[in-house]
């Protein structure tokens, strides 16, 4: 039976999943308004300094020399990588689809953790991971039949959760020993500095947004990357990296509805039910 949940982290574990929901619907609603990389680098602008303040009265612990390496790789995959192709990826997918096929992240985060964090790799894993991977080919195909879609997007998706997915298996072993605040602010602002390739691109692309899309820009720093990162680091440290990221297949349905009601738009059939059957083979690969 496992341990159960603190309140604390259940309620962390809940802002966490409605601020990443929101992330989805906003990439879709102010892509159109920016490039991918000058989306993710105005972001983190906004999010670096709203994440410090969640250092306030906690102690600065130095990392070592092993911890900057896997802190780094943590900032480079999941708030640079994940972010820039995420955005790439709703450039033609829709915020329902981009976000199941994201979603089946914690499946490689299991089989990750199984393989390197000790945490086993049990044959409904290996089971539930074939059942994924025939959704994802469902949603693939879906996305080739509409004209609105387009396959190069869920490969763009595809690498998003691979981000997604190597930046949780470097954080969780940095939080044995550092505080959650501080690796998330670490992480975050490596990420900015390759980001910042994107300068030009974002000073021109705000120049000439409207004034929603800086309000989006705002939203997607200070909620998702801000409030959510941040809860999540600290959701993390209290329980197994497999365990925490299961609960993330609960994002595609908030973004759905949320998609619906924001924006007007709905997954093409065929990619909900491909989705089903991916989210289906993460649960069933987390039962084991």
């Amino acid at each position: 039976m496992p341990d159960k949940i603190q309140p604390k982290v259940l309620v962390a574990i809940v802002l966490v999943l409605f601020a990443w929901s929101s992330a989805f619907t906003a990439i879709r609603a102010v892509g159109p308004h920016f490039d991918p990389g000058a989306l993710a680098l105005a972001r983190q602008t906004v999010a670096v300094p709203l994440l410090a303040l969640f250092m306030i009265g906690t102690k600065w612990v130095k990392p070592t020399a092993r911890e900057w390496v896997l802190l780094t790789i943590f900032g480079l995959t999941w708030f640079s990588m994940y972010i820039v192709a995420l955005n790439t990826a709703e450039q033609t997918l829709d915020a329902g689809t981009a976000s199941f096929i994201v979603n089946i992240g914690p499946l490689l985060i299991a089989i990750g953790a199984g393989l390197f964090l000790g945490e086993g790799l049990p044959p409904k894993l290996v089971t539930g991971a074939l059942v994924a991977l025939g959704g994802v080919g469902v949603i693939a195909w879906a996305t080739a039949q509409s004209d609105h879609l387009d396959i190069v997007g869920v490969g763009w998706a595809l690498l998003a959760m691979l981000g997604y997915t190597i930046g949780v298996l470097t954080q969780k072993p940095t939080l044995r020993r550092l505080p959650s605040a501080q690796v998330t602010l670490i992480g975050a602002t490596i990420a900015w500095f390759p980001l910042a390739f994107w300068a030009p691109t974002a000073v021109s692309n705000l120049a000439v947004a409207p004034a929603e899309a800086w309000w989006g820009v705002i939203w997607l720093g200070a909620i998702p990357t801000a409030l959510g990162f941040g809860l999540w680091g600290y959701a993390l440290k209290r329980m197994p990296a497999g365990r925490l990221g299961v609960t993330t297949y609960l994002v595609p349905p908030l973004v759905i509805i949320e998609s619906a009601i924001l924006l007007g738009e709905y997954p093409h059939p065929l990619a909900i039910v491909g989705g089903a059957l991916a989210l289906g083979g993460v649960a069933l690969a987390r039962r084991a």
